[in-house]
């Protein structure tokens, strides 16, 4: 997948794209939920007639996202989209007039064809621009209009604002079905302090993205991706504790995560610290996804080491449990 960030230059040559030229679906894209997923859907479509079908993401900077940009990517990849647009929000962008965004941007640097947008799409200088003024200026700048329909759960529309409620409730399977799948949190394995190798239980310890939005601090149960490949000892080790799954060359364990509160020299960050069943390998440096699935319990301060290895040795029975036939 082709990758433009951290630019204002988004030329696609005509001779990068393809005879048919560009599909190009447009908007914040925070979470790739369900509703999202509709219009990627359209842009496989339109990819499989033969266009070059494009994201081009258009999100603030410097707010809490529940998909960083590293996820986004990973994800938009795996559907298997042809390009991403990372949109900087900057004055130069957010002030174009409509029109001036339609024919500058959408038509003469990504030679936009098609082009697919949600019902309450907005764009330009003050968000004056819409779904009626992409359609009035088809024949003007010859790209066809396709408007998608909000995607609903039960009787409300399905948003980030609504993920994010649910996230803060720690409702993970609300989240699951809100998204369409399990809440990820990506990043690379740490050195820890160690403490759960020191008591027979080793983990492996993430230092999410700042702007990272996380469900509230406490024991989730949950899976973990390895995003490299892994050594035979360990999926060997991981397959007869009955944790270790494959779906093509992607390897899943079962897990149970701990969020919570990490001290450092300048304050503390909410870090995500996992135990793998199966597997006692060193990892550091390894790139992972986990995914929380559903809650357990909050989480607790202990008063001495051995409350809290007698407080994990419950926390990991009950995840056996969870995780039976699953």
């Amino acid at each position: 997948m082709r990758y433009i960030h951290d630019t204002m230059d988004f030329q696609i040559e005509e001779n990068q794209s393809s005879a048919q030229g560009t599909a190009v679906t447009l908007g914040k894209f925070d979470g790739l939920h369900r509703g999202h997923q509709k219009l990627l859907r359209e842009i496989l479509r339109l990819q499989k007639d033969g266009y070059f079908g494009i994201v081009f993401a258009i999100a603030p900077e410097n707010r809490t996202v529940l998909y960083t940009p590293e996820e986004k990517k990973h994800m938009l990849e795996s559907y298997g989209i042809d390009c991403m647009i990372r949109c900087p929000f900057v004055p130069e962008i957010l002030g174009m007039e409509p029109e001036a965004f339609i024919s500058e941007v959408l038509c003469r640097q990504l030679h936009a064809k098609q082009i697919v947008v949600g019902t309450d799409f907005r764009f330009g200088v003050q968000r004056s621009g819409d779904v009626e003024t992409l359609r009035a200026l088809q024949e003007k700048y010859g790209y066809t209009l396709t408007v998608i329909e909000k995607e609903c759960y039960g009787d409300r529309e399905i948003s980030s604002t609504y993920i994010r409620e649910a996230l803060a409730g720690a409702d993970m399977e609300l989240v699951r079905d809100l998204m369409g799948g399990w809440y990820p949190v990506e990043g690379t394995i740490l050195h820890g302090h160690q403490l759960g190798r020191t008591i027979g239980m080793p983990t492996i310890n993430l230092r999410p993205d700042g702007y990272k939005l996380l469900p509230p601090p406490g024991v989730y149960y949950s899976d973990v991706i390895m995003m490299e490949p892994i050594s035979e000892s360990m999926e060997e080790d991981a397959a007869v504790s009955d944790s270790f799954a494959t779906d093509g060359d992607v390897c899943h364990f079962h897990g149970i995560t701990n969020i919570g509160y990490k001290p450092t020299v300048d304050g503390t960050f909410l870090g995500v610290e996992t135990y793998l069943y199966g597997v006692h390998e060193n990892l550091y440096g390894r790139k992972v996804r986990v995914l929380l699935r559903t809650f357990r319990r909050p989480e607790y301060k202990f008063t001495s080491v051995e409350e809290l290895k007698a407080q994990m040795e419950q926390d990991l029975l009950s995840g056996k449990e969870y995780f039976r036939g699953k």
